[in-house]
């Protein structure tokens, strides 16, 4: 059951109940400009991925400042946000069954509604469903990109099928899907270029052949908040797909970036604490465990306090060791933390709470949390 906000509009950030999840408004919406700017600077169509904030409010504002649609991982994500997406969701993961691709289809009445695939099995089933919704589905070919992920070998296994897409009643075969994820969070911008310009090499050489063969990628999306700079250059690429970009995190504040061109992207996610003990000398305890904001890969960051370490120590409390000799805070005191990786961290409150000078401006739901089918 969802629960109540953990304040009022207009409530000081002093007096709202912890953890509470924060959004800065003002670092928030610099980064929603500054990615709206960036791509049509560079002219492609902005598609962020909403499993990043679940919000259909934050959807409103990217659709607001340009953003063509979102992208989602799961067919209830897309549910929960094709209206605030002004009817138009790509869903990046491949969907098998015929209770969801039949929601998948069914979906498509409201909407342009796009999906990937890696295997005939999904493209039977994808056309079955569309079929009998009396829909067109437009699927991509997803690209594997390295690592434990999705996707068909660039080349003759590409090929095959993409052939067996367009020849399957009910759907559109609509290009590629290429989403780097090996290079979003490699830290040395060096080997980070590298996997992404030996990964746009398969990219470049699938997307001729299937031109030569008569199968033309409309559409070639990817590129994620750690890399979408280079990939845009590449000219692949028609739309881009960050979603991290809107809060970031710890985990991609560890990438560090070339010579010359620091991130643009400022932290504006955040999770409220309330110190709940310093009864142990040189630890204080908090009210942030693993139930308020996810810690893997990377730890959360104690903001405005770089000599203080988080870790969570249990379900319902975190721990922060203190540099030697230091007066620990009161209980109660509040501290802010950077979570390690926001998407899930999100995924764990009902509320966002939206501040701006000290105060909340405005209260927003987190409509698909727990949208995992």
């Amino acid at each position: 059951m969802a629960q109540g906000p953990p304040a009022e509009v207009g409530d000081a950030v002093a007096a709202i109940d912890t953890p509470a999840l924060l959004l800065d408004l003002d670092a928030f919406e610099h980064n929603l400009r500054h990615m709206a700017a960036f791509a049509a600077r560079s002219g492609v169509a902005l598609r962020p991925h909403a499993k990043s904030h679940k919000c259909a409010v934050i959807t409103e504002r990217q659709v607001a400042l340009g953003a063509a649609g979102i992208c989602c991982q799961k067919v209830s994500e897309a549910e929960s946000l094709i209206d605030a997406a002004r009817g138009d969701v790509l869903v990046t993961y491949p969907i098998l069954g015929a209770a969801k691709t039949e929601r998948l289809a069914r979906l498509a009445r409201r909407g342009r509604v796009s999906v990937m695939a890696d295997h005939p099995d999904q493209v039977a089933g994808y056309g079955a469903a569309a079929r009998k919704a009396g829909v067109t589905l437009t699927v991509l070919l997803d690209i594997y990109p390295g690592g434990p992920r999705t996707g068909v070998d660039p080349g003759d296994s590409a090929m095959t099928l993409a052939r067996i897409i367009a020849g399957t009643a009910g759907l559109r075969f609509g290009g590629l899907q290429a989403y780097n994820a090996a290079a979003q969070h490699i830290g040395e911008p060096i080997e980070r270029r590298r996997v992404f310009d030996s990964f746009a090499r398969y990219v470049a050489d699938t997307s001729e052949r299937l031109r030569i063969a008569g199968l033309p990628c409309a559409t070639i999306t990817g590129c994620g908040t750690g890399t979408y700079e280079w990939e845009t250059e590449s000219g692949l690429f028609t739309e881009i797909q960050p979603g991290s970009y809107i809060f970031m995190d710890a985990e991609y504040a560890q990438n560090r970036p070339e010579a010359g061109r620091p991130s643009a992207l400022r932290h504006s996610l955040f999770v409220l604490t309330a110190v709940v003990s310093n009864a142990r000398p040189g630890v204080l305890l908090v009210d942030a465990g693993v139930k308020a904001l996810n810690n893997d890969p990377a730890a959360a960051w104690v903001w405005g306090h770089p000599e203080l370490r988080y870790r969570p120590s249990g379900d319902e409390q975190g721990w922060i060791g203190l540099p030697a000799g230091s007066d620990p805070p009161a209980p109660g005191s509040r501290l802010l933390l950077v979570p390690g990786h926001c998407d899930p961290t999100v995924n764990l409150h009902d509320w966002i709470v939206a501040t701006r000078g000290g105060r909340v401006e405005a209260l927003w739901p987190v409509t698909a949390r727990g949208a995992f089918t």
